[in-house]
C-alpha cells in the first residue's frame, strides 16, 4: 500500500476579520501519496498560492489540519518548521527570492552550506 505523505483535512484560511474577511480556502481536503505528481490549478485568486504556502509551512491555517509524513505542521515550533522546510521542501517562486547581492551559483551554494553539504 502506498504511503500518503501529504494530508490536508478541512483546511480553512481567511484573511482579515468581520466585513473585510476574505475566505481564501474553504473545507479543502487533499491527499498525496509518495511518488504521485500533483498539480494545483485554478484561476487567479482561487487560493493556489495560499494552499502551497500552507502545505510547506510558510503560512498557518485558520482551521483544519495539515500532516506531512505523519507530522502535524500545526504542532511544529518555528524552528522545527524552518528545519522541515530546509530539509524537505523545494519551491520555485514566480519572483525567485534570491539574495540580490549573490550570484545564482552563490545562492545555491549558500543553501548547500546551510544543509552542511560537503564541498565536492
Amino acid at each position: 500500500m502506498e504511503e500518503t505523505v501529504i494530508v490536508a483535512h478541512k483546511i480553512f484560511k481567511a484573511f482579515g476579520e468581520g466585513e473585510t474577511e476574505i475566505q481564501a480556502l474553504r473545507n479543502v481536503d487533499l491527499g498525496i501519496k509518495r511518488g504521485d505528481f500533483a498539480a494545483i490549478v485554478g484561476p487567479s485568486g482561487s487560493g493556489k498560492t495560499t494552499l502551497l504556502n500552507i502545505l510547506c509551512g510558510l503560512d498557518n491555517v485558520s482551521s483544519g489540519e495539515i500532516k506531512v509524513s505523519g507530522r502535524s505542521l500545526q504542532e511544529m515550533s518555528g524552528s522545527e518548521l524552518a528545519q522541515f522546510r530546509r530539509e524537505h521542501i523545494g519551491l520555485v517562486f514566480q519572483a525567485y527570492n534570491l539574495i540580490p547581492v549573490l550570484t545564482v551559483l552563490e545562492n545555491i551554494e549558500y543553501v548547500m552550506l546551510l544543509q552542511h553539504v560537503p564541498a565536492a
